[in-house]
């Protein structure tokens, strides 16, 4: 995949540099030297992320369920019959 990656960011970036797209183009091909750029350093993050002492620190740690926090379910209607003042 980075293989893959890497050889249309040098073609975006050989179009880019040769000057003879129309100005639309370029600007199409620099959006995408940018998103492959991007993508490239999330997966080096990623990588490095992954293989970090941060990572194995606590070994049998899950994720858990949780009660629910919401307080919406316990807050009080709103009667029916009273105006309601929106902000304006």
């Amino acid at each position: 995949m980075r293989d893959e990656l890497t050889k249309v960011l040098a073609w975006a970036r050989a179009k880019i540099e040769a000057g003879h797209e129309p100005p639309w183009a370029w600007y199409q091909y620099m959006k995408l030297a940018e998103t492959i750029e991007a993508v490239l350093a999330g997966m080096d993050a990623t990588v490095t992320t992954g293989s970090s002492p941060q990572s194995d620190q606590r070994p049998g740690r899950h994720l858990r369920l949780v009660g629910e926090t919401d307080q919406q379910d316990i807050a009080q209607p709103h009667p029916v019959g009273l105006p309601v003042q929106l902000p304006m």
